[in-house]
């Protein structure tokens, strides 16, 4: 059965399901509990304000770039289908704004993807200082739920991920904005593509294949930063069969490569993105690397070249973990590691 068809299935059968979509209306005052504080909203928000790419991508599948009115945090380009709308929102900053400039703009609601950007040591803000100023705050729940963010660089998950915490923030979302039928739309439409992508690789479950997923590296010459195994790329190497070769439960641990190589993963995996924080954000020196290097070069994952390149903002736990499991799910199909 063809990918398009398992998909069709799916949405089909979620469309016939009893009281699809019989969303009720949001009653305000609306209080939800979201990553251990209680917000209130008295209204659906005007004027938003977000910090991470994440936040503002769910708010444009939701319909809602109307209500935008700044953005920050950027990895890559915005997705194509939004980038009109997206073109007529003010990109406060490429990466970490200020706390003033997102006041500025005088929200009724900063939606947060990263903790460490609005939480108890922010680098933005705390949310208190926000709630302070009368202005509610939404952290995306993929970043809290089962993760401690004082632990490691960027936190540690107790459990493995799982997109239920990605459509739940979706749903609130959409509570908040008092629009939940389109909430309970988008979520339909990423748990089909999800599970396509799911069967679409499951004659590979059955083969012994690893995997590393490197993001990134502070410099080209230092060990990089790789997928833990309780983050979105594990829940994606879980969900398709794949043994993840790092053990470290932090959300993105540093691992030398000589480690890496003694484990000799049957695939890597690297992030593509337009951010320049790090030499090793342009995937094509991740490239360049992987083949120069004495030590990565001798892994059979690059002397076969079983390189996956992904989009970056996918390995994180966003709406595009969905797109990035399609991709390690094509990137399965084009070479069996285990022939």
């Amino acid at each position: 059965m063809s990918r398009k068809s398992i998909l069709a299935g799916l949405v089909a059968s979620f469309l016939l399901a009893p009281g699809a979509f019989a969303a009720e209306a949001t009653h305000y005052p609306l209080t939800l509990k979201n990553c251990g504080i209680d917000v209130t909203f008295d209204h659906a928000p005007q004027r938003t304000v977000t910090i991470g790419q994440s936040a503002t991508e769910v708010l444009y599948s939701l319909g809602l770039s109307d209500r935008v009115v700044g953005t920050s945090v950027w990895f890559n380009e915005v997705l194509p289908e939004f980038r009109d709308v997206n073109d007529k929102v003010e990109r406060l900053a490429d990466n970490d704004p200020s706390f003033e400039s997102v006041v500025q703009k005088r929200p009724d609601l900063v939606a947060i993807q990263f903790v460490w950007h609005v939480g108890p040591e922010g680098i933005v803000a705390t949310r208190d200082q926000f709630h302070d100023l009368s202005i509610p705050t939404y952290t995306m729940p993929a970043d809290c739920i089962a993760k401690d963010n004082t632990v490691g660089v960027d936190g540690t998950r107790s459990e493995l991920f799982n997109t239920e915490s990605l459509y739940q923030g979706i749903r609130e979302l959409a509570e908040i904005f008092d629009i939940p039928e389109r909430g309970d739309r988008l979520v339909a439409d990423l748990k089909a593509r999800e599970q396509a992508a799911i069967a679409r690789a499951a004659a590979f479950r059955s083969k012994d294949i690893s995997a590393v997923f490197w993001f990134s590296s502070a410099d080209m010459d230092i060990d990089p930063y790789v997928a833990g195994r309780k983050g979105a790329p594990a829940y994606m190497m879980d969900k398709l069969g794949i043994r993840n070769v790092v053990e470290s439960d932090e959300e993105w641990p540093v691992v030398g490569w000589e480690t890496i190589a003694r484990a000799n993963p049957d695939i890597i995996v690297i992030a593509r993105m337009n951010r320049r924080r790090f030499p090793a954000d342009d995937h094509e020196k991740k490239l360049e690397f992987l083949r120069t290097d004495p030590v990565a070069s001798q892994m059979e994952a690059v002397k076969h070249n079983r390189i996956i390149v992904m989009d970056a903002h996918a390995m994180d736990a966003t709406i595009r973990t969905i797109g990035g499991i399609e991709t390690l799910a094509e990137g399965l199909e084009a070479f069996d590691p285990a022939k």
